[in-house]
C-alpha cells in the first residue's frame, strides 16, 4: 500500500507539473501574441499618420482637417482620393456621405482650377457641419453639400433607403464617385443602391470609390455590382478600412 500510495503521489505531482507548464506555454503565446499585435497597431497608426502629412503637403492646407477617427473617413483613403483628383482632374465629383473627404475633394478642384464637388447628406446637422468647414477653409464655391434624405427605392424587388439625388446636376456626366455612405446600420447592403442610381450617369473614364470595402456588406455588394456591371473593373487599394476602385478597362 505505502508503494501504491507513493504512485499515486509522483502521479498526481507530475499531473500538476504538467498542467502549469501548459499554463506557461499559454502565458508566453499569449505574450507573444500581444507583443505582435501592438507591433501591427503601432505600424498601422504610423501608416496613418504618414498619409494624413502627406495630405497636409499635397494640399498644402491653412486649416487643420476635421478628426478622421471613428465614422470618418481615413487618412489613407483621403490620401488615394486626393491624389486620383489632383492627376485626373475630374469635372463632376459626387459624394454619399459629406464630411472630411468633402474638404479634400474641394481642395483638389480648388488647385486644380474647376470642377466641383456635390455631397449627398441625408443628416441635416452633418450636412451644416460641412459646409461651415468649407468656409472655414475658402472651399465654399468648389463644393456644394446637399440635404439629401434617404428615401425609398424599389430596386431588385425590393425597397432601399437612398439619399434622393433630385439636387445632383443633370448635365455633365459623373467623373468621379466616392460612395462611403449611407451608414451601414441604415439597411442590409445599405450602399448597393449606388450601382443602380448612379453608375448609369459615370462618365467612360469615372473612377468609384468604395469606403469600408473590407467589411463582409461591402464586399457583398461588390459581388452583386460584379455581376450586374461587368464593364467595371474592380481592384482594391490598400487601405486601413479597404477600399474598393471600379473603372472601365
Amino acid at each position: 500500500m505505502p508503494s501504491y500510495a507513493q504512485a499515486l503521489l509522483s502521479a498526481a505531482i507530475l499531473l500538476l507539473c504538467l498542467v502549469g507548464l501548459h499554463k506557461l506555454r499559454r502565458v508566453h503565446l499569449l505574450l507573444y501574441e500581444s507583443r505582435d499585435q501592438s507591433r501591427h497597431d503601432t505600424a498601422a497608426l504610423f501608416r496613418q499618420i504618414e498619409a494624413l502629412q502627406a495630405l497636409y503637403v499635397d494640399l498644402d492646407l491653412r486649416h487643420g482637417l476635421p478628426g478622421t477617427r471613428g465614422w470618418a473617413a481615413s487618412p489613407d483613403f483621403l490620401l488615394e482620393l486626393a491624389r486620383h483628383a489632383l492627376a485626373e482632374r475630374p469635372g463632376v465629383v459626387v459624394e454619399c456621405s459629406s464630411g472630411t473627404s468633402t474638404l479634400v475633394l474641394a481642395r483638389c478642384m480648388q488647385l486644380n482650377g474647376g470642377g466641383k464637388v456635390y455631397s449627398l447628406e441625408h443628416k441635416p446637422r452633418y450636412a451644416e457641419q460641412t459646409r461651415q468647414q468649407l468656409r472655414r477653409h475658402g472651399l465654399a464655391d468648389w463644393a456644394e453639400v446637399l440635404d439629401a434624405e434617404l428615401l425609398p427605392q424599389p430596386l431588385a424587388g425590393q425597397s432601399w433607403p437612398w439619399y434622393a439625388t433630385a439636387g445632383l446636376p443633370a448635365g455633365p456626366a459623373i467623373a468621379m464617385l466616392v460612395i462611403d455612405g449611407p451608414p451601414q446600420a441604415t439597411a442590409p447592403l445599405a450602399r448597393y443602391p449606388a450601382g443602380p442610381l448612379l453608375f448609369p450617369r459615370l462618365a467612360p473614364r469615372a473612377a468609384v470609390f468604395l469606403d469600408d470595402a473590407g467589411r463582409p456588406d461591402e464586399q457583398a455588394i461588390l459581388r452583386r455590382w460584379g455581376a450586374e456591371f461587368p464593364e467595371l473593373q474592380q481592384s482594391s487599394r490598400p487601405c486601413e478600412k479597404g477600399c474598393a476602385v471600379l473603372r472601365r478597362d
